[in-house]
């Protein structure tokens, strides 16, 4: 089994590899608590770590979540399971962030939601915040009984006014999708001045979104809000 030496963080997302990249273990954590409401769903998350020569490269790795509807309203709970791979600082607070400004910007309201994260690869630490979108955006889609498309992921932010906030890394990250097959890549419609010129590979759905209305509709196939009802 082939055992990757421990990279450093570079951009976006970073890996801190201790074990190989092919193990997926089960979680060892207890299971969430309460009986209500409760779904699932693993999400492709992109980011960028260092190969053996020490040059950036993309990786497609999945972040299991599990979501809660609560009977009490004692406010948003977000919690990051140590094993089998963990968080990092930035990671936690960027995602609960996120999760709480989508859930605004969907007119939701999330003080009875528990939602659990678990990142299934053992040894392994996820860095960086430009995740923090694609589950916040993956949770308001399990609060709202849809999910995901499938080979469908999302890289970048989101702010304090709700727009999907800009990340470095890009090009490395849409490659690795195009590597790992995915169908398509939702990246934020404003460049980051490190990324410079890049070709999109050929017959890869790369789309530019701006608005969290966009990002959800390119993840789901739904609007993020229902349509309104005619008088």
């Amino acid at each position: 089994m082939f055992t990757p030496p421990r990279y450093s963080n570079m951009l976006g997302i970073g890996f801190a590899m201790a074990f190989s990249l092919a193990l997926i273990a089960p979680s060892s954590a207890s299971p969430l608590p309460g009986p209500t409401q409760i779904r699932h769903q693993s999400v492709p998350i992109l980011g960028v770590t260092l190969n053996k020569a020490q040059q950036p490269v993309g990786i497609v790795m999945y972040v299991m979540i599990h979501f809660q509807k609560r009977p009490d309203h004692d406010g948003l709970k977000v919690q990051f399971r140590k094993v089998p791979g963990r968080f990092g600082p930035l990671a936690r607070k960027g995602v609960a962030t996120a999760i709480d400004r989508a859930a605004r910007a969907a007119r939701l309201q999330d003080d009875s939601w528990t939602v659990v994260l678990e990142f299934p690869y053992s040894g392994l630490t996820m860095f960086g915040d430009s995740l923090s979108a694609m589950v916040a955006l993956s949770v308001v889609a399990l609060a709202k009984g849809e999910t995901v498309q499938y080979g469908r992921t999302l890289t970048g932010t989101i702010t304090e006014n709700g727009k999907i906030g800009t990340v470095t890394g890009i090009p490395y990250k849409v490659y690795a999708a195009y590597s790992e097959q995915l169908e398509r890549v939702l990246i934020p419609d404003e460049p980051h001045p490190l990324d410079g010129e890049w070709r999109i590979p050929f017959l890869m759905h790369v789309s530019f979104v701006g608005t969290l209305e966009q990002a959800y509709q390119g993840l789901t196939d739904h609007p993020l809000f229902p349509n309104p009802v005619s008088p």
